[in-house]
């Protein structure tokens, strides 16, 4: 038995409670929960098949779930935009040849339906967002003669023009230079400054303590959530990744994971969280 609930309110919300998924008989999340309120920058971890991308699409209700609830709160009615869900890069069909301002102006279709023409509002709003991720003068460029960066600030402009007051990022940082990458984050602080939450699924642990207010560590069940200073104990990076783990979590270096293989890459870089005794 599940509920998912949306209200409208001045400050958005998302309290997930419980949730557990199941796919072709096979459990997916168990008993996941966790509320973030206003103005939060979340960062969620974990390895392949730990079920970051299935905690998405549940959260949205592209998918049924076993048992439990999500009430998720928002400036606008859910059936009108109020949670953005931008999915992997490999789920899109990149051979569909569409311009970056189509991309975008599929926000204001989402949330005011397709049975209507665009007006002065809509291409304004088509505009503000293009021009606060820096795409205005690739706005008439093909999706697939963008970076990977500037693909995924298309996606994120799709988001502002919906006026969504939750977004939802599918490894967003996947495929992209560490460049572009800060180009995301940056636009990321400015909408959680504006008091919009997002929760951006990533395998890459590099400089999460710099980018995220908090990290939610999931490998079927919540394994730890709370500051990335906090949340990286010996103990729950094992849980994720395994002894490998452990090895991230003392060493205070920087450290990138695939997930897949369950291999640690170390970078020459200072250590993003001080070694633990």
């Amino acid at each position: 038995m599940s509920t998912q609930n949306g209200s409208v309110g001045p400050e958005p919300c998302i309290i997930v409670t419980d949730l557990t998924v199941e796919r072709s008989g096979n459990r997916v999340l168990t008993d996941v929960s966790f509320e973030f309120g206003p103005g939060t920058l979340v960062g969620v971890v974990g390895p392949n098949g730990a079920g970051k991308s299935t905690l998405f699409e549940a959260i949205c209700g592209r998918i049924p779930v076993h048992h439990g609830t999500t009430v998720i709160r928002t400036e606008r009615p859910l059936n009108q935009g109020g949670v953005a869900y931008v999915p992997q890069r490999d789920s899109i069909n990149w051979r569909i040849p569409v311009t970056v301002e189509d991309v975008v102006m599929m926000g204001r279709t989402k949330s005011k339906g397709w049975l209507r023409r665009y007006d002065k509002e809509d291409w304004y709003q088509c505009r503000q967002s293009l021009e606060r991720v820096d795409l205005w003068d690739r706005r008439s460029a093909l999706m697939t003669e963008l970076s990977g960066g500037q693909r995924q600030r298309a996606f994120i402009a799709r988001a502002l023009c919906q006026e969504a007051s939750v977004l939802l990022l599918d490894e967003s940082f996947s495929g992209v230079d560490v460049g572009g990458q800060e180009d995301i984050v940056g636009v990321l602080r400015g909408l959680r400054d504006e008091g919009k939450i997002i929760l951006l699924a990533t395998h890459d642990l590099t400089n999460l303590a710099k980018r995220f207010d908090i990290c939610l560590c999931i490998n079927r069940h919540v394994c730890a959530c709370g500051p990335p200073e906090e949340a990286f104990t010996p103990q729950v990076m094992e849980e994720l990744y395994g002894s490998h783990g452990i090895a991230f979590a003392t060493a205070g270096d920087n450290y990138s994971h695939d997930g897949g293989s369950r291999t640690i890459i170390r970078e020459k870089h200072e250590g993003a969280f001080p070694a633990r005794d």
